[in-house]
Order: structure tokens, then C-alpha cells, then sequence
């Protein structure tokens, strides 16, 4: 029996990436898991497969983040159909377009207000009743060594990680009497696709950066997902209201 053996969690988020592989270690340690996805339908129901071959329960959840029916309509069903909801990591995320604020559509910085900070507001605040009945509670936010840089042509990412932050801290000491734990993971560049396309934008390839990353190489989806698992388990209980870089120390 794993440590989370009974838990129920819901990764937003969760078909790629980052997401998918803390869908795969949250199962590992015996937890039942809510796959959610906005697009990439195919690949959550491949993570669900991988999930399932674990000997877990596991659904794959579709809806956007930003969208309160579908938030509302997500948490319904992974109540329904795994039992309850003590786990929500929120990882769904999108990029801005690299511009300076000069030159930034008021658009784009709404788009992911809403994708990282107020769609999360809202979920979380669905998924909280559910978790204060639970013997433990966790929150785990997903933001970015962003809100150390703060670099430039970042505007949009940068204000809305920092809003998402300070969602997590806010609700950290209002859930504590709750037994909820709350705590935000901040990793820097990573080995994914948006990372791979970011470093593309700059006529790079992420895969020649090894040598020059910290211990030799970028970090994996896998690096972040072990810092999560931590967070949730009994070797964290008495941990919340922390923000966890995992960048190998590059952005300090």
C-alpha cells in the first residue's frame, strides 16, 4: 500500500507534461486519480491507461480552467465517480507572447489572469468543501521561478503566477484549522513542450542546454513531480504556506 492509499486527486492540466507526471506519481504512491484536460483528450485517456495498469481508479476530466461551468461540472464528477477530492493540484497552464507591456493586448493579460489565478480561485473554491471533510487536505499550486526573475517581455506570466502565489498564501492560513495544507511549487525551465518552445523562440534547442544546466541537465517533469509528492505526504505534514523552487538553484 502506498502512502496516499484512499486519497482522491484532481491534476488540472494533467493529459502532459508536468501534469502528466504528477498524475503518475500521486497514483504511484497509491492514490486514485482525476486526469483533467482542456485539448489533449488522447493524451489523458493514455495517462488514465498508465494510471489504471497501476492497480488505481482514474477518469480523465475535460474543461478549461477559466470556464466556472466546467469547473463546477469537473469537481461533480470526480466526487461522483472516485468518491471524494483531498488532492487538487493546480497545473494547467499557458504561456504569454513574449512582448513588453508596451506592446501587450489587455486581452492577453486577462486570458491568463484567468488561466492561472481566478480559474484556480474558482475551482478551489468548489473543491474545499470536499476537502475539509477529508482526514487531510491538500492544495498545490504549480507557478514558476518567474516570480523570482520577474523578467522582462514576461508581463502577463509574471503578474499572473504572482496573483496565483498569492491565492495559495492567502488560502494557506485560512484552511490551516481546516487541516488543509497549501503550498506552491515554483519550477524553473523545464523539459516539456512549452519549455521546448519557448527555447526555440530564442533559436535555441532545449536538449543542447544540458551541459550548461544545473547537475547537467534541464530539469525533467519528474523532478517537479517528486517535489508535489512530497508536499501531500505525511513527511510534509507540518509544512504549508511554502513556495519550493526547483530549478537546480539557477535563478537564485
Amino acid at each position: 500500500m502506498g502512502e496516499l492509499e484512499g486519497r482522491v486527486a484532481l491534476v488540472t492540466g494533467g493529459g502532459r507534461g508536468i501534469g502528466a507526471a504528477i498524475c503518475r506519481a500521486l497514483a504511484a504512491e497509491g492514490a486514485d486519480v482525476a486526469v483533467n484536460y482542456r485539448r489533449s483528450e488522447d493524451d489523458a485517456a493514455t495517462v488514465v491507461k498508465e494510471i489504471e495498469a497501476l492497480g488505481r481508479r482514474a477518469v480523465a476530466v475535460g474543461g478549461a480552467v477559466d470556464d466556472r461551468d466546467a469547473d463546477e461540472a469537473m469537481v461533480a464528477r470526480v466526487v461522483g465517480e472516485l468518491g471524494g477530492l483531498d488532492i487538487l493540484v493546480h497545473n494547467a497552464g499557458i504561456a504569454s507572447r513574449g512582448q513588453g507591456v508596451a506592446d501587450t493586448h489587455p486581452d492577453e493579460v486577462l486570458r491568463l489572469l484567468n488561466t492561472h489565478a481566478i480559474g484556480p480561485h474558482h475551482l478551489t473554491r468548489l473543491a474545499l468543501p470536499h476537502m475539509r471533510q477529508a482526514e487531510r487536505g491538500d492544495v498545490v499550486f504549480i507557478s514558476s521561478a518567474a516570480t523570482h526573475l520577474y523578467a522582462g517581455l514576461g508581463g502577463p506570466y509574471n503578474m499572473a503566477k504572482a496573483a496565483m502565489e498569492a491565492l495559495a498564501f492567502t488560502l494557506a492560513k485560512e484552511e490551516r484549522a481546516h487541516g488543509i495544507h497549501v503550498n506552491v511549487v515554483a519550477p524553473g525551465l523545464v523539459r516539456t513542450e512549452m519549455g521546448r518552445r519557448l527555447v526555440r523562440a530564442f533559436g535555441a534547442d532545449i536538449d543542447d542546454l544540458d551541459p550548461s544546466s544545473p547537475f547537467g541537465r534541464v530539469c525533467r517533469p519528474e523532478d517537479v513531480a517528486n517535489v508535489v509528492r512530497f508536499l501531500v505526504s505525511d513527511a510534509a505534514g507540518y509544512v504549508t504556506g511554502q513556495r519550493l523552487y526547483v530549478d537546480g538553484g539557477g535563478s537564485g
